[in-house]
């Protein structure tokens, strides 16, 4: 379980400071997925970031498992189970894909899982196994590749920043039967950033971020109705 107490980030922006996370509680409950949505800018992504250690609180506290980590770097949070994918995944050039699969799942992979957990993303395996993680791969097939690292090990907690951007239907379908996957397993808690109604849809709970902060929280069945009134005006939904 995944507790939020009084999470507050800010930066410094031409000598003014400015909130871009302010006073958030929440919870994920163990199995749980939990959507977050909301209009651009609200600071969801950077939400993200805190939660994974990538951006330090500058106040509250985050709680897994009943472990205080809001002082853990993000590779001691990597440690306690948390897993991250990131709305723009970094490029390693050098680093093959195999490779970073098998840093990601903390083990050496035989080249049949490394060709499984590429499958599964929609990655032709064979094609894709030795090429380097660089500019030769285009925005999609990267973040099919880092949504498969994060596939590649279990965890308590998996985060995924908008895994719709910048991938084909196709493939968007694929990960929808992935995450219904995992979700069914009840074995990993799942936090979604995103805008896609399919995947706002696949909830236990909705959570609206605007302006920092919490605009609304609750059950599928009492959030999903709201954002469906609200339309076009909410800019927080994308029903393609």
């Amino acid at each position: 379980m995944l507790e939020v107490k009084n999470l507050t980030f800010k930066v410094n922006e031409n000598g003014i400071e400015r909130s871009i996370v302010k006073n958030i509680s929440f919870h994920v409950d163990d199995g749980e997925m939990l959507v977050i949505t909301g209009p651009n800018g609200g600071g969801k992504s950077t939400l993200a970031k805190v939660l994974m250690g990538i951006e330090d609180a500058d106040e509250g506290q985050i709680i897994l498992d009943g472990e205080d980590i809001t002082s853990y770097d993000i590779n001691h949070r990597a440690n306690a189970g948390i897993g991250f994918a990131f709305q723009q995944p970094p490029r390693f050039k050098g680093m093959t894909v195999s490779r970073l699969l098998s840093l990601a799942a903390g083990r050496e992979l035989k080249e049949s899982e490394c060709c499984g957990l590429l499958s599964r993303v929609g990655l032709c395996a064979q094609e894709y196994i030795k090429r380097e993680v660089d500019s030769t791969l285009s925005g999609g097939e990267m973040k099919r590749l880092e949504i498969a690292t994060v596939l590649a090990k279990h965890h308590k907690l998996c985060i995924f920043d908008e895994p719709e951007a910048g991938i084909d239907l196709w493939s968007f379908s694929m990960l929808i039967q992935q995450f219904e996957k995992i979700h069914s397993r009840k074995e990993e808690s799942l936090i979604l950033i995103s805008h896609q109604e399919r995947i706002i849809r696949m909830a236990d709970r909705i959570m609206v971020i605007e302006d920092g902060k919490i605009g609304a929280v609750g059950p599928k069945e009492e959030i999903l109705p709201q954002l469906l009134d609200k339309g076009d005006s909410c800019a927080c939904m994308n029903r393609e």
